[in-house]
């Protein structure tokens, strides 16, 4: 065996163990008939399956609607190509070409038009390709003069038939359309999009449940014997002094009510920059949330957004010193509304960006450490309560003066008692109506905030909803990106070893997640991943050439590529074990190199949505790879080496008769 490029090396590109990956599943229908649905509308899902590589179940959804009396020349094209789809000839089984024999008996039948003459074409590809030495120049000429839609189509889901010299006719077309497409729709700017986690929903702090039940049951108690101690005091000084008490009792009147009405004012002031200044720190009755991996996250993106997210004036570093208070009370809020519900970080990250900018849009309107700035109370405000508070106190003594001074024994002691429960009761009184109103203001101000919060958030979290929404390639731009860059890589392949697709007797390419890669997927549909391995197997008389490579999905751009040349009886041994919990692994051998773990697919059983079965996601996730083709190949090769080749060559094939 002759390995280049540092075979010591050891890259994901030849040993891609990897573990079991979260993922992004997209909430999507696009996938999904109702099992009452017309036939039209199965075939249409179909055809989406086969135009987003996944032509097992693109056979299944066509061949329900054919079953169901909806055919035609478009119908059978699309099925066709389901059926040659990411498979060769040999692929074929014999219930296949079956089908297919019976299908090129219906052509003539058809309508005549576009979809006729691609369908017409594609069966005399096959029969040309089955052949061993058919004549293509007839078909050639056929090929190209269809429209360019169905001549695409053509090409891309018979990739794999396409082989020798036919494809050297044909391969320049298909690279410089996979030239002129890897990169279009904005790949490089959208491509982020696919893998971004769904944004969790908006949550804000909830107002604290109020306090002031004990303060409610205590009051009308204390407020019975303040009027009762009142009262009574106000009798015993009118029986003493009429004129005086009276005077006296005016008074007191006066002073209450007027260090009532300023009193409220002044208090109302204070309470609400008290209030404030509590609703910038966590809840006391919050328990401080646990230092986890989830809140060390969360800490780390809030110091990264606010860093990218500075007012004008302030570098990176003095704004992270400016707002470290705030930061911290952020992130701990933040993980503590999250915290449960076993999330990453990712799915909060729109939340603390908003944050973020949120931060630096109040610096710059001055309501950073303020949001409910008040003007300080004025100064005749505060004098007229203290005036009030003392010509009240001035009054209620010297109405017990009145009561005690002409009495007799034992009004002096009723007067006394009167002026001591009137004190204590209306002290404790307005301490519990005060307590009252301070947590209604509270609860009214914590539960304004709330609501402000909770709106403004819900905004941002639609509006980064509707930005991904719109950044989010499609399945079909997703599967043209992929095919053309398998495309590409297929081609430098060829050209670093000097080969034409007339060296090669077969080929097969096996696509695979590379570690540490994000992946994603629509609902029904297969994992994509922003970083692949690709491998290529490229089989020619000489033996194999095996490239791999690691590609990033974003911008296509390649790294850890390897290369190995090995004679067929050097594959001894190739084996594909399921698991469960893990995946498929495929592991591969050669006589005189170490063996080579490969993840194939990652397991799918744990982000199921519950209408989606198992199997059938697991059988359309091998499908797109392309590994029952590989697998069929390399397991055949590692049994019999260069004569399972030689056996399954088209010159051992029964030729594809079209019926006419």
């Amino acid at each position: 065996m002759n390995q280049g490029n540092d075979a010591a090396y050891s890259s994901a590109a030849y040993d891609s163990t990897v573990g079991i990956q979260a993922g992004t599943v997209h909430n999507s229908n696009v996938y999904f008939v109702h099992p009452d649905a017309s036939p039209q509308e199965k075939y249409r899902l179909g055809v989406r399956f086969l135009e987003d590589g996944v032509p097992s179940r693109a056979r299944e959804m066509i061949t329900d609607a054919i079953a169901h009396r909806y055919d035609g020349a478009e119908v059978r094209f699309h099925w066709v190509l389901a059926v040659l789809s990411g498979r060769t000839y040999q692929d074929l089984t014999a219930e296949d070409v079956h089908r297919l024999h019976h299908a090129s008996g219906l052509v003539r039948i058809y309508a005549e038009g576009e979809w006729k003459e691609a369908l017409r074409v594609t069966f005399d590809l096959l029969a040309v390709l089955s052949a061993a030495s058919g004549e293509t120049g007839a078909v050639l000429k056929h090929l190209h003069d269809l429209p360019l839609r169905q001549r695409d189509a053509i090409l891309r889901h018979l990739d794999l038939m396409l082989t020798g010299g036919l494809k050297d006719d044909l391969w320049a077309e298909t690279c410089e359309r996979a030239g002129a497409e890897r990169f279009g729709n904005d790949r490089v700017r959208r491509v982020w999009a696919y893998f971004a986690p769904a944004p969790i929903g908006a949550r804000a702090v909830p107002p604290r449940p109020s306090t002031a039940a004990a303060a409610r049951a205590a009051l009308p108690v204390r407020a019975a014997l303040f009027a009762f101690s009142s009262a009574l005091l106000g009798a015993l000084a009118l029986i003493a002094n009429p004129v005086w008490a009276a005077a006296e009792l005016l008074v007191a009147l006066g002073a209450g009510l007027t260090a009532a009405r300023f009193g409220l004012r002044w208090w109302g002031r204070e309470l609400r920059s008290d209030l404030t200044a509590v609703a910038r720190v966590p809840h006391p009755r919050d328990p401080a949330p646990t230092e986890g991996r989830f809140t060390n996250s969360v800490r780390h993106s809030f110091d990264h957004y606010f860093s990218v997210r500075t007012p004008y004036g302030f570098t990176p570093e003095a704004w992270l010193a400016h707002t470290v208070q705030i930061r911290g009370s952020l992130a701990a809020e933040i993980a503590d509304l999250y915290r449960e519900s076993r999330i990453g970080v990712e799915r909060v990250t729109w939340l603390i960006r908003y944050l973020a900018e949120d931060a630096r849009n109040r610096h710059n309107n001055g309501t950073l450490f303020d949001r409910h700035r008040q003007d300080p109370t004025p100064a005749g405000t505060k004098a007229l309560t203290v005036v009030a508070l003392a010509v009240l106190g001035a009054s209620a003594l010297a109405a017990s003066g009145t009561a005690i001074s002409g009495a007799a024994s034992p009004r002096p002691l009723w007067a006394f008692l009167a002026v001591l429960g009137a004190a204590w009761s209306g002290h404790a009184a307005a301490s519990r109506w005060l307590e009252i109103r301070r947590e209604e203001h509270r609860l009214a101000r914590e539960t304004q905030e709330y609501h402000e919060q909770l709106t403004a958030r819900q905004i941002a979290h639609q509006r980064w909803k509707e930005f991904l929404d719109v950044m989010r390639p499609t399945e079909l731009e997703m599967e043209t990106w992929l095919t053309c860059d398998k495309t590409s890589f297929v081609d430098e392949a060829l050209r670093y070893h000097r080969l034409t697709w007339r060296d090669l007797i077969t080929h097969t390419i096996l696509v695979a997640p590379a570690p540490s890669s994000k992946r994603g997927r629509v609902r029904g549909g297969h994992w994509r991943y922003s970083h692949y391995v690709f491998r290529l197997f490229l089989f020619t008389q000489d033996g194999v050439r095996e490239v791999s490579s690691e590609f990033t999905f974003s911008d296509a751009t390649r790294k850890n590529e390897q290369r190995s040349n090995y004679r067929f009886d050097a594959l001894s041994y190739v084996q594909v074990t399921e698991n469960a919990d893990i995946g498929y692994d495929l592991e591969l051998v050669l006589t005189n190199g170490p063996a080579r773990k490969i993840r194939v697919k990652d397991t799918d059983a744990h982000q199921l949505a519950p209408d989606e079965n198992a199997q059938e996601i697991s059988e359309i996730n091998l499908s797109a790879a392309g590994s029952t083709h590989a697998f069929r190949i390399l397991e055949g090769v590692a049994a019999d080496g260069k004569g399972w080749i030689e056996r399954h060559s088209p010159d051992n094939l029964t030729p594809f008769q079209i019926v006419g």
